[in-house]
């Protein structure tokens, strides 16, 4: 009773000494209160505590006051416990933390290249990253609301001070929950668009602070929850792995092709039997300019024309493109010595299973700049499928392409023998140019690619040349080194529980820490891992003994692709100077132009490109099904 009277009694002291001193702040500007303080400093400078003591009494002392007798109060006050409503909302907050793992638990699943299960689904890679993306946002935001919220709780309920820095031997760990979420929101905020794009290199190396995150997850949520979200990571690991394995040991660039738009077209020896669809793309890792960085390109070439090379071009748009471009003139500028050599490693190729867009009965291709890649690939691998006769009926193709500078056509060249030949002569082919920052001019459209065809060549030695890029491994094996991964991990947990872990049936023994049984799955999981490596390594092994290394006239093959003459047939093609290209009139007139009830809209270039092309797709189709039918399909380049 005493206790609490005095609590009462401290509490209307605080109020009272607060109240004061801010009235202090109301009155010091009034003319009243100028004319009384006056007075009250010359009365204390005759006394001994003067007038700097009576400032420091009035002035000062009140807040310091407040803090001595508040630390008094809340010495004697009792701890509160939760309210109803602190529980209700926190048992909230928990919600959303099961959100975030759920989110988790798919996370990784997108981003599988050669284990990959969205290809199941029918989804390629490049188009399952934005799964990931949607994925890893959502996650962010559930739990940004899960962590703030608790955090929340603790403040209104004076636990915050004794919670936040909390590494409990059992249960939740909250000071590592409080880690993985940091790192997570740097993880995401690094991986906006804003950033991607202009600072590539701070995505890049910020993105690999996903096994921090992933460690103090374990450590946070504990075991249990763990397993939930296991499966993506389990299969990550191995997909990594894989593809670690596949881009050793590093090959080299046989010889580059400098456009004059400045792209830069990479020949890269490739294995005969390696075989890929169109809209394929590789990652590239040039160690010279990073021992890290892996980049996203799109197959330029057709593994039925191209059958010991494979080509990407390359657009300097970066400060890692910027520096692979200058290699390569500073190499072309040198004394031309071909014992110089590029090492480069590589991973894919990954693409499609089948030839989907054969279905249609007419391809409406629209492209703009470097987005053109994709585009090569499927129009060389429609022509060599009509001269071999695997498929007599190939569809209809219009190309539009959308570019800012009439050298930038120059692109075409290593189709250009197709655009004007049998492609054109049989009007499976028409090709379409909008050059959108230049004034009209009467150029045709090969007579641009004739002035612009000047492309230089820089040749490399094929001495150091020991490796060819062999592709994935079999589906089979892959599963297979699964299935050992499992079986491994499941052994190693078991054994090290056994081992570390007391049993429960002899209750004098203290209980095992949480963050004990976190390590030991940690460590079961890296020895299953590195098991599996001797496997794949073993097997990379054999293949790489069986590779056949493209020979000099192969290679002077690959190199000439661009340069036959086209016929002389009547020119079709279309060229617009001075604006972008007016995509509801395309769509309107193309039915006639090339017929067909089904057609395949097939887009690759800037965002706002592709919007536009979809949402006239969208206004074609509309609510009534009538002919022809468009159907939108969005490619990228680049990831």
């Amino acid at each position: 009773m005493a206790n609490s009277t005095l609590l009462v009694a401290l509490k209307i002291l605080l109020i009272l000494i607060f109240a004061a001193w801010v009235s202090l702040w109301l009155l010091k500007p009034t003319q009243l209160w100028t004319r009384k303080w006056k007075a009250a400093e010359d009365k204390a400078r005759a006394t001994v505590f003067g007038y700097y003591g009576l400032n420091f009494a009035v002035y000062t002392f009140p807040p310091i006051a407040l803090a001595i007798i508040g630390s008094f109060y809340l010495n004697l006050k009792p701890r509160e416990s939760i309210r109803r409503w602190q529980l209700k909302y926190l048992k909230v907050a928990t919600r959303f933390g099961l959100l975030a793992e759920v989110c988790l638990a798919f996370l990784l699943f997108p981003i599988l290249r050669g284990l990959a299960l969205f290809r199941l689904l029918g989804i390629q890679f490049e188009a399952s990253v934005r799964y990931h993306i949607w994925l890893g946002t959502a996650m962010i935001f559930f739990a940004t609301f899960h962590g703030a919220s608790t955090l929340f709780v603790w403040g209104v309920s004076h636990y915050i001070q004794e919670e936040i820095w909390k590494w409990q031997k059992t249960g939740r760990i909250y000071l590592a929950g409080e880690i993985c979420l940091v790192t997570g929101l740097v993880i995401w905020i690094t991986s906006l668009p804003q950033i991607r794009r202009k600072q590539f290199e701070i995505f890049y190396y910020t993105h690999h602070l996903y096994m921090v995150f992933l460690v103090f997850f374990l450590f946070h949520a504990g075991d249990r929850h763990f397993y939930m979200v296991f499966p993506g990571i389990f299969l990550f690991g191995l997909d990594k792995l894989f593809r670690i394995i596949q881009s050793r040991p590093e090959t080299c660039i046989l010889s580059a092709r400098i456009f004059p738009s400045k792209a830069i077209e990479l020949i890269l020896p490739k294995d005969p039997g390696l075989k890929y669809t169109p809209t394929s793309i590789i990652f590239v890792k040039v160690p010279s300019i990073s021992k890290y960085e892996w980049h996203s390109f799109s197959i330029t070439s057709c593994s039925r024309v191209d059958k010991s090379t494979m080509s990407i071009m390359i657009k300097s748009e970066g400060s890692w493109t910027s520096s692979l471009s200058h290699m390569i003139q500073t190499r072309q500028e040198s004394d031309g010595d071909q014992t110089k050599y590029i090492p480069i490693a590589v991973e894919g190729p990954y693409g499609p299973v089948s030839m989907d867009f054969l279905r249609y009965d007419s391809l409406l291709l629209v492209s703009g700049g470097i987005g053109i890649t994709p585009f090569l690939s499927i129009i060389q691998e429609l022509a060599s499928s009509q001269n071999s006769g695997i498929n007599k009926f190939l569809p209809r193709m219009q190309l539009i392409y959308v570019v800012k500078k009439s050298q930038d056509i120059c692109l075409l060249n290593s189709i250009s023998p197709l655009i004007f030949g049998q492609l054109a002569e049989k009007c499976l082919l028409k090709v379409k140019v909008f050059v959108t920052q230049e004034e009209q001019s009467d150029a045709t459209v090969r007579e641009l690619l004739n002035e612009f065809s000047e492309v230089q060549t820089v040749n490399y030695g094929t001495k150091f040349l020991n490796f060819s890029i062999s592709g994935l491994e079999n589906s089979l094996w892959m599963a297979a080194i699964a299935g050992i991964s499992s079986i491994l991990f499941l052994i190693f947990l078991i054994m090290f529980n056994h081992i570390f872990v007391p049993s429960q049936k002899n209750p004098t023994k203290e209980k095992t820490p949480s963050w004990v049984v976190d390590l030991l799955i940690i460590s079961s999981f890296i020895l299953a891992l590195i098991c599996s490596i001797f496997v794949a390594l073993v097997i990379r092994w054999r293949r790489l003994k069986k590779q056949i290394l493209p020979t000099l006239q192969e290679q002077s093959k690959a190199l000439e692709k661009g340069s036959t003459q086209a016929s002389d047939a009547l020119e079709e093609h279309e060229i617009h100077f001075g604006g972008r290209p007016n995509f509801e009139d395309i769509f309107a007139k193309f039915p006639d132009e090339k017929g067909g009830s089904d057609i395949g809209v097939l887009v690759c270039g800037p965002e706002t490109m592709k919007e536009s092309v979809a949402s006239v797709c969208q206004k074609k189709c509309g609510a009534k099904k009538q002919k022809p039918n468009f159907s939108f399909h969005s490619l990228n380049f680049t990831l």
